[in-house]
Parts: C-alpha cells; structure tokens; sequence
C-alpha cells in the first residue's frame, strides 16, 4: 500500500530485526520467530537515513550500535541512537540498514540510504513510492 496525503507521500514498509535473518539462516529460529513488523512510513529522500521511534526499537529489541548527532528539519541538533541491523523491505526490494532512534512517538521516515539500496523512487506525478522501472525485476546499485 502507498498513499499520499497533502504532497506528503507514504509507504508501506516491512522492517525486519537483522539479527533474528541471521539466526534464522542459521537454523537457530524458525521463520515465525523472526521479529517483524509492517509499519506505514513517511517517505523523504532529503532525509538520509531510516528514522524510528524508540518504541519501535524496542519492540523490535534492536541493538544499539552507535550514537550520533541528527540534524533535524528545523536546524536543531540532538544526539540519537543508531541501531541495528534492520532489513527494509518494500515490495520486491529489500536492504539491510541501521536506524536512528527518536524518543518521541513519530512516524517511521524512509530516507534516501534505504531508498537507493533498495532501488526505489518517488514518483512524482502520482506522488507514491514506486519500484525503479528502469529495474523493474531487481534492485541495480550504482559503482561509479
């Protein structure tokens, strides 16, 4: 599901706790004991990186990796928490990335790391989050 409201457009993403993929690949946990879940997030390429709410951390019992400073929208700097691994995935695409955490209950925000691991873009006239049709079948990174 994509949606838009007022030029602000929406995705419906799964995010999925990397270190669960991991045991599951293992063979430590079975596919119904990966935590997961689908969540409707805010899609912004001028943001840089996959933004969610500590609740959400939590629930998906992420581990802190880093901390560092985030600029937000108006200027103001606070520190956060970068945690991880998540895997992002939107229709066929799929990307594993670290998060930054705010404490505050917000939308999830896809930014444009996920979005270009993943190969997708708005698109501009519908105002929804599409697949690159220049790579309809599979994700294409760029090298150069």
């Amino acid at each position: 599901m994509v949606s838009d409201t007022m030029g602000i457009t929406y995705a419906e993403i799964e995010l999925i706790r990397g270190d669960d993929l991991a045991l599951e690949r293992a063979g430590y946990l079975s596919a119904d004991q990966v935590s997961r879940i689908t969540v409707l997030a805010l899609v912004d390429s001028g943001a840089s990186m996959l933004t969610i709410p500590k609740s959400l951390s939590q629930r998906l019992n992420l581990s802190k990796l880093d901390q560092v400073q985030a600029e937000l929208a108006d200027g103001s700097i606070m520190e956060a928490e970068v945690v991880g691994p998540l895997e992002v995935r939107f229709q066929n695409r799929k990307a594993l990335v670290e998060a930054i955490v705010v404490n505050a209950d917000t939308d999830v925000l896809l930014g444009a790391i996920p979005m270009q691991r993943m190969d997708v873009l708005v698109d501009p006239k519908r105002e929804q989050l599409i697949v690159n049709p220049s790579n309809p079948d599979t994700a294409r990174m760029l090298l150069k």
